[in-house]
């Protein structure tokens, strides 16, 4: 956190020093990332991400979308339009944020984005298939992921019956869980573990963490069987 002197933003732990949540997908012949933060570029220099067939958008908040500028190294290396999936609503606060980016004479250098909208139904990137699952960020409708037999879910506090429905089945399951004390948009603690819990899910990483959670060792320590603390770099083989 900026200007912040806690123990947890002074740690010489590199598990408490993290970028915005994002997470990236890929299979044997398609890479895709889910959002893309203030911290893309930084996320994708680190991961060494050369190839890049896709964005998959959660909601339209600044630091799920700040970094869609820097997809346009991807255009220079592939010579093709970023494909971006989002809802509607995502869809309007990108274009007014990156306006020459679809304008009609675009200038050199900037972002090509082809635009894909989704809702609730499944689809494919590539080879890889995708359903989205609607929860609330407060009162905003934002959309997890479900690939398979894994869940991404960031930037929410309540998710309807029939939405854990799509969850249920699932054998890893990634969710925000920002501090411990109660928050207006988000999971805490208590409540990501009671929702993991509801949902019978043998594996979760916590994500989308705040630095008033705690340290990240100590945190991880006192969890359930079978839940940890997510952190930057972590790798998941499904």
């Amino acid at each position: 956190m900026i200007a912040c002197g806690c123990e947890v933003c002074t740690s010489i732990d590199k598990k408490d020093n993290r970028f915005r949540s994002s997470i990236l997908v890929e299979s044997a012949t398609t890479k895709l990332v889910i959002d893309t933060t203030p911290d893309f570029r930084s996320q994708m220099l680190r991961a060494n991400v050369k190839q890049l067939d896709a964005v998959v958008f959660t909601h339209p908040h600044k630091d799920h979308i700040a970094g869609l500028d820097d997809v346009k190294a991807y255009n220079f290396f592939s010579g093709k339009p970023m494909q971006a999936f989002a809802n509607e609503m995502t869809q309007e606060v990108i274009i007014r944020e990156f306006p020459y980016a679809f304008a009609d004479t675009r200038y050199p250098g900037t972002p090509e984005i082809k635009l894909n909208t989704i809702a609730t139904e499944s689809f494919f990137v590539g080879d890889i298939p995708i359903t989205p699952v609607s929860v609330w960020h407060m009162k905003m409708p934002v959309l997890g992921f479900r690939f398979g037999k894994f869940t991404y879910i960031t930037d929410a506090n309540r998710i309807d019956e029939i939405e854990k429905e799509k969850i249920k089945g699932s054998e890893i399951i990634v969710l925000n869980a920002l501090r411990k004390e109660k928050h207006i948009s988000h999971f805490n603690l208590d409540g990501a573990i009671n929702l993991v819990n509801e949902l019978q899910i043998p594996n979760a990483y916590f994500t989308h963490i705040s630095h008033q959670l705690g340290l990240h060792t100590a945190i991880n320590d006192s969890l359930p069987k079978g839940m940890e603390l997510a952190y930057d770099g972590l790798q998941l083989s499904l």
